[in-house]
This record gives C-alpha cells, structure tokens and sequence, in this order.
C-alpha cells in the first residue's frame, strides 16, 4: 500500500519570509516517521490573483489556469500541514486566498498547523481551523507554535527549530496525531470511491 501523501504549504509569500524554516522542519520530521510521503508547496510557484471568480469552486471550475494547476496539486494530496504566519491577528492574505481557490480538493482531508508570531501564531491557526470546517477538512488538535522568543533566536542567533526540545515534541506529537487520521480519512475516501465505482458499475450492467 502506498503512503498517504501530505503536502507542507508554506503560507507566506513576503521577501525574507520565516515561512521556509518551519516547513522545511517540519517535513523532515514527517519524513522521518517513515510512514508518510511528504511533498513541500510554495505558495510562489502558485501566483493565484485575489479571488475575482464568478462562481465558488464549491460550484463549479474556475478559469484561472494557475487556479487549476493549484487545485490539481491539492487534489493529488491525502492531507495538509499549513505554516502559518500571524499578521493582524490572522492568517496571511496570501493563504487564505489560496484555501479560497479551492474547495472538493479539500473536502474529507486532515489538516494540521505550525504557527509563529506574538503567541506562537495560535490566533491564526484558529481562524485557519474554522476556514478548514467550511472546507470539510479535518483539523486536528495538536498543533506547534513557535512563539515570538525562540522566533528571534531562530532569526538573529543562528539557532535552528530543532534545537528547542519542546518544539520538537510538539512536532513529533502533532506529526502522529495527523498519520492517525490521514490514514483513517484515506480508508474512508477508498470506500467511498469502490462504492461509487460499484454502484456505476450496476447501473452498466442494468442498461
């Protein structure tokens, strides 16, 4: 059985972004639990305009081509870990526009969250989890939050992410609790997907 794929979307698209650094991170690690196919998805390789589409994607295809490369990379991942960088108590423009663009390439899909900011980036992640509710996804419950501190020191002291154990536990913690789930969802979306067939196949057999 192949490995569920996840997708790291580095959530910020700023010049000197810190965004590179938490995904980097936290891909290796998911990697090194050696039961997921990790893939890093910038946010600068997908130039997506600021949402002007006629329809919501929850309805029907949008005519930006590189709204469709987006969703055709979303949809060939089992589940998401989002950066999330805080501007005014929120995530960036930049990824919410993104998370717009899309939506059946969401749907049934666990999602996950590493923060940092002011307070680790946490008000953020809320607002990303509701967003991820409309969208049908799972958000779960552990998530890592880089606080301001350790920021700086990551920024200004050469320290790297892993050099704070707790950071490391968190993302060790976060990382099991998304395989449970990722796997559990992928299962379900199988079943689902042989009982359409099925079903598609009587009607066949029927005419």
């Amino acid at each position: 059985m192949s490995k569920p794929k996840i997708g790291v979307i580095v959530g910020s698209i700023r010049a000197n972004r810190f965004a590179e650094r938490p995904a980097q991170w936290i891909a290796e690690l998911a990697r090194a639990s050696g039961e997921l196919d990790v893939e890093i998805i910038d946010l600068k390789d997908y130039p997506l305009p600021i949402f002007d589409e006629a329809v919501s994607p929850a309805y029907g295809t949008v005519s930006s081509e590189v709204a469709l490369r987006w969703q055709k990379k979303l949809d060939e991942q089992d589940g998401f870990i989002f950066t999330a960088a805080e501007y005014t108590r929120g995530p960036t423009a930049a990824l919410k526009n993104a998370i717009d663009y899309a939506y059946p390439q969401w749907n049934k899909k666990v999602a996950a969250y590493v923060g940092y900011g002011g307070v680790g980036g946490a008000r953020a992640i809320e607002q990303l989890r509701l967003n991820a509710i409309e969208d049908q996804m799972v958000p779960i419950r552990n998530a890592v939050h880089i606080m301001f501190g350790e920021y700086l020191a990551i920024v200004n002291e050469g320290k790297s992410i892993s050099d704070f154990p707790h950071l490391q536990q968190a993302g060790q913690d976060m990382i099991a609790q998304l395989t449970w789930y990722v796997k559990a969802l992928k299962a379900a979306r199988d079943a689902d997907t042989a009982a359409t067939e099925a079903a598609s196949e009587g009607r066949d057999h029927e005419e």
